[in-house]
């Protein structure tokens, strides 16, 4: 027999062996279908039927249709996309819609009857429209009683809108025109721990954000105070006040914060004369930023900071006690970080000492 036969013959029975093992498995795997004649796989035709087929990729509907301007994913029925599609007015938004997703709009207004079907939201993003607070009605928020998180950056607002929900954890109103802000703006809101008001025209704030106990993240850079407000939370972790015109800070103002790690008060006013003494010399600050004021000295700082900015003052001298009280092998800084560059010294004003005091300052930069 030619080779080029024996190899058809080979492969013809090949298939048929094949064929005849898939039916054999079959049979065993469906043994009560095949015996009474019925197709194994009707449970899938009549699935696609009943129009149950692939239901994870239907729509799905409860609470009302998804509005045709936005998007309703099937796998993520409680979320609703209508982000940068140039509406200028609140979609209809389905009860079932937990997360909301409306930024980068052209949206105006926020009527009192704007959420009255969508009280189960958890996530607002409203940020980058052109809402104004006039346009905000005083009971557009009042029924969210689930929300977290509540994003309204970059918009007209004059002012917080009022009735926010209680249950906020994350509120970022920054880059608005907002002047004043009041103890009824935040009232209740225990659960608040992130609260964004920086590039914003606030001159005042008294002792508004007091009563946020849950607070450890406050940004107000970028705002027109001319003091550091006082009453603020004890529990900060991190306190942003750059870009304003504080030329001074209040005694013992860092004794009321017991978690205070990263602090920064760049571009401001600050004088030596503004500061009281051992001020920043308090254990636990893992950063601090004083660039860009008007400071002649290096303040004394705990021998626990690890990052010290100083760049753009006016420092003529490198004064080694600032970090270190004593210098030897067992008393030194634990600063990794030292920014001096931009003052009126020179790398030769570091005293040899500082080799010893600094060990761990992998930057110096002068």
């Amino acid at each position: 027999m030619p080779h080029c036969l024996c190899q058809i013959t080979v492969e013809l029975c090949g298939s048929v062996t094949m064929r005849v093992i898939i039916i054999f498995l079959l049979s065993c795997l469906l043994p009560h279908s095949l015996a009474n004649g019925r197709d194994p796989f009707a449970w899938l035709y009549n699935r696609r039927s009943e129009g149950h087929f692939l239901g994870s990729l239907q729509a799905d509907t409860a609470g009302g249709p998804c509005p045709d301007e936005c998007d309703c994913p099937p796998t993520y029925p409680v979320a609703m996309y209508c982000d940068g599609r140039g509406l200028t007015a609140m979609p209809t938004i389905p009860s079932r819609i937990k997360y909301l997703y409306l930024q980068n709009n052209a949206i105006t207004a926020v009527p009192d009857s704007a959420f009255v079907n969508a009280t189960n939201l958890v996530w607002l993003m409203m940020h980058h429209n052109q809402l104004t607070s006039e346009a905000i009605g005083k009971e557009a928020f009042l029924k969210l009683g689930l929300l977290q998180r509540l994003y309204l950056q970059h918009n007209n607002l004059t002012s917080i809108p009022p009735n926010l929900p209680r249950t906020l954890t994350d509120l970022r109103i920054n880059h608005n025109n907002i002047e004043k802000v009041t103890a009824v703006d935040v009232e209740g809101m225990d659960n608040l721990t992130v609260l964004y008001l920086h590039d914003n025209a606030v001159t005042d704030m008294g002792t508004s954000l007091k009563a946020l106990k849950s607070l450890t993240l406050l940004d107000i850079s970028g705002n027109k105070l001319t003091k550091v407000p006082t009453g603020l939370p004890e529990h900060l972790h991190q306190l942003y006040m750059e870009s304003n015109s504080i030329d001074s800070l209040p005694e013992g103002f860092l004794s009321s914060f017991t978690q205070l790690q990263y602090i920064r008060i760049a571009h401001n006013q600050l004088t030596d004369k503004g500061i009281p003494p051992n001020t920043f010399n308090v254990s636990g600050l893992v950063e601090l930023d004083l660039s860009f004021n008007k400071l002649e000295r290096i303040p004394p700082v705990s021998a626990t900071l690890r990052h010290l900015y100083l760049q753009a003052n006016q420092i003529k001298e490198f004064t080694l006690g600032s970090f270190c009280t004593v210098v030897d092998v067992s008393n030194f800084s634990k600063l990794q970080t030292l920014r001096l560059d931009g003052n009126e010294i020179s790398r030769q004003d570091i005293p040899s000492e500082s080799a010893v005091c600094l060990r761990q300052a992998s930057t110096i930069e002068v």
